[in-house]
């Protein structure tokens, strides 16, 4: 998961580089982190399927080829047609590797699913932050094309090598045990998933939230621009760093510490009450990002309690699809629900194209932060009523 995390949360470092070297809009390039998303999420399903009947180790493994294959391609990308067939060569590996580790997660552990998932997306969410700098120096010195050319390999590498170690829970570790998560005593197969009225209220929500976290995910760079405070140099913590720098930097660390932190609470206070308390923080978090974030400190930290009140989504969204809806289909079941953030992603380019044509990204925050505040309501007032009555407590 920490291997293939440079894949979304590093992406932002590129987009200028690609810009000032080719000439292409904004737009244009951000639509290859869109394709990334795309493909990421919305084979999963298949690759879940391919996991629940013959185990996680060959779908990671592929996963890492195609990994390594992505930012290679991506190091010779001289057109974006070339540019988003990495994108979506890379969307495919990361999804493989995600969705299989996720789906393990939430089988082997059911009596604490929310720190299970929480701890394994911790490397996804936090799995970029320590390469943020080195990546940076090797575009600096040597040019993207190298730092494409040598985190793709190496990464690629990780993923092949460690997915033989991955082993399905036997079936008997697998079944519901004791929790004060409610908890289905039933499996439910894809097919009955998808009729199911939680499972898209889920979905609604997955792209409610999501369609913030990755706005700010890719763009969050040129915002920095566009705010004048990329380059100002902000101390904090005993560091000092330019405020993008640090901003990426700490937002990756709070994405990650936050997962396994509130699939904790989880399972403790229950899932909807903890998707309501980290909605509202979102929320506000985004829209002060917009009326303070002109301030490099506040840039900084703003930044750090969006991604923290964001991040947790990771953990959150599996266990609480795996507790409604069963474990045996349960690597399956997630990915369909997976399959949202794909959705989600389709709003970057119309948040670069809107901000393009108007110079502002005033609404952009606006529609995010109220995306939050429907998501926090509908994970009390409807989402835990249904899920209640599903599993009969």
């Amino acid at each position: 998961m920490i291997a293939v995390a440079n894949l979304q949360y590093g992406w932002t470092l590129f987009v200028h580089p690609l810009h000032d070297k080719f000439g292409w809009s904004l737009a244009s390039i951000q639509t290859a982190f869109t394709i990334f998303i795309v493909a990421e999420t919305w084979l999963v399903p298949f690759e879940g399927w391919v996991v629940d009947r013959f185990g996680p180790k060959f779908v990671v493994a592929a996963g890492g080829l195609a990994v390594a294959a992505a930012w290679t391609l991506n190091s010779v990308a001289g057109s974006l047609l070339l540019l988003y067939l990495g994108a979506a060569l890379g969307g495919v590996g990361a999804g493989a590797v995600y969705g299989t580790c996720v789906g393990n997660a939430v089988r082997w552990f059911p009596d604490r699913r929310g720190l299970a998932a929480g701890l394994t997306v911790a490397g996804f969410g936090a799995g970029s932050a320590l390469s943020i700098i080195p990546i940076q120096n090797v575009i600096a010195t040597h040019g993207f094309e190298s730092a494409f050319l040598w985190f793709g390999l190496a990464q690629g590498l990780i993923v092949f090598v460690t997915a033989w170690a991955l082993r399905a829970p036997p079936q008997e570790r697998a079944v519901a045990m004791p929790s004060p998560v409610a908890q289905s005593v039933r499996d439910f197969g894809p097919s009955k998933v998808l009729r199911s009225r939680i499972f898209w209220l889920l979905y609604f929500m997955f792209i409610l939230v999501y369609s913030g976290g990755l706005m700010a995910t890719a763009q969050i760079a040129p915002i920095a621009r566009d705010f004048k405070v990329a380059d100002v140099p902000v101390s904090l913590l005993g560091l000092t760093l330019p405020a993008l720098t640090f901003a990426i930097t700490l937002d990756r660390v709070m994405n990650g510490l936050t997962r396994p932190f509130c699939g904790w609470i989880s399972d403790h206070i229950g899932r909807e009450n903890t998707l309501f308390i980290a909605f509202l923080l979102e929320g506000a978090g985004i829209w002060a990002l917009w009326v303070y974030g002109q301030d490099p400190l506040l840039f900084v930290v703003l930044g750090g309690i969006a991604f923290f009140a964001w991040g947790e989504t990771a953990s959150l969204f599996p266990a609480i699809c795996t507790d409604t809806f069963g474990t045996k289909y349960a690597t399956t079941n997630a990915a369909l629900l997976y399959t949202a953030k794909g959705v989600a992603s389709l709003l970057i380019p119309l948040a670069s194209f809107y901000v393009a044509e108007t110079g502002s990204w005033r609404e952009v925050f606006l529609a995010a932060a109220l995306f939050n505040v429907l998501a926090a309501f509908l994970a009390l007032a409807v989402l835990k009523p249904l899920r209640l009555q599903n599993t009969g407590r």
